[in-house]
């Protein structure tokens, strides 16, 4: 059972990384509108896209998790 909650443990961890990534490209997307304000549009739509992506990722990592942990 320990193994197992390990590898569970280690699968959720993509939520941090996920978490980190989001929070940097929103800072980078909002330093952007900033400096072109013009801009704002384009740099909205690329940046729902990469936290889509995003947060994509850790999701597959909760869904794993929940298997490991289905599978004891």
């Amino acid at each position: 059972m320990g193994l197992i909650a390990l590898g569970a443990a280690i699968a959720v961890l993509t939520g941090a990384g996920a978490g980190i990534g989001i929070g940097i490209a929103t800072a980078k997307a909002t330093e952007s509108i900033a400096r072109q304000p013009e801009a704002k549009g384009d740099i909205r739509t690329a940046l729902l896209l990469g936290c889509a992506l995003a947060e994509a990722t850790a999701i597959y990592g909760f869904v794993i998790a929940i298997m490991i942990i289905g599978k004891a």
